[in-house]
């Protein structure tokens, strides 16, 4: 039973996605075969199809999430509130780091581990995406040191 209420909010936010998909979402130009306007139309119609397959047949085993799962997903989606928050004015490489560390930190890891993590994943993520793959990412604070 929870799974069809669920399948059927998040159909519901997936249609209206893909709606929006297909009227609103429209690129001055193709750079590539696809173009930016399919990503998320291919995104929206592979939503629906998943909430139409958890309508026809959810599962058969009724699994009850526990208390604590619930508050670490909270905790979760705080984290990852903050991030897409902070994300524009802090600047990619300091957003990421603090995400990474409080995420490594939050999973278990020794502050050590996860500042090393944190550090790695943001300065080579700002390297792959910025410089290998040649993607717009904000600088933030760190512009005036740049």
């Amino acid at each position: 039973m929870l799974d069809r209420i669920f399948a059927s909010a998040i159909a519901i936010v997936a249609v209206a996605y893909t709606l929006l998909a297909f009227t609103v979402i429209k690129a001055p130009f193709q750079y590539d075969p696809l173009g930016p306007e399919s990503w998320p139309r291919i995104l929206g119609i592979a939503a629906i199809f998943c909430c139409a397959l958890l309508l026809i047949k959810p599962d058969a085993q009724k699994e009850m999430v526990a208390r604590s799962t619930l508050a670490r997903l909270l905790v979760l989606i705080g984290l990852l509130s903050g991030y897409a928050y902070a994300f524009e004015p802090m600047g990619f490489i300091p957003a990421t780091f603090f995400f990474c560390a409080a995420l490594s930190s939050f999973l278990g890891a020794r502050v050590i581990y996860a500042t090393v993590f944190a550090l790695l994943a943001s300065v080579g993520g700002y390297a792959l995406c910025a410089v290998l793959l040649d993607l717009n990412l904000p600088a933030g604070i760190l512009a005036s040191f740049l």
